[in-house]
């Protein structure tokens, strides 16, 4: 499967549960509905994955953990936040690049409407 219809399916599961649950909940409980939602359309996801940091050719475990990484090549990172900033766009870019990873969406959850709080994210380092 592709990254591009990966990328259909989290936006539509997405939009799901954003439709039923609503904005104004913690990102663990919108991260678990989107695990059983991909799971439930038979993508191999893996939640808080760590990442680890590759320095001078020493892999360091810093504590870095993708929120859902699907199919080992696509990331979604969930946030429940007043507004995305920068640093939001910053840290999946550079999860992209630690993982290699050439397409990811940075998706919050506290948006009156779920379109409003969609960024698809292309690591532009490959």
């Amino acid at each position: 499967m592709s990254e591009n219809e990966i990328s259909k399916i989290v936006y539509e599961s997405g939009y799901l549960v954003h439709k039923t649950l609503g904005p104004g909940l913690l990102e663990s409980a919108y991260e678990e509905c989107m695990l059983y939602e991909l799971k439930k359309e038979g993508l191999l996801v893996e939640k808080q994955k760590p990442m680890p940091l590759i320095y001078d050719q020493i892999k360091m475990d810093v504590g870095y953990r993708l929120d859902l990484h699907i199919e080992n090549k696509f990331i979604v990172e969930v946030k429940s936040v007043e507004a995305l900033n920068d640093i939001h766009l910053a840290q999946i870019l550079t999860y992209l690049r630690l993982s290699n990873c050439k397409l990811g969406m940075l998706i919050n959850f506290n948006t009156l409407h779920f379109k409003n709080g969609v960024k698809r994210v292309i690591n532009g380092t490959l």
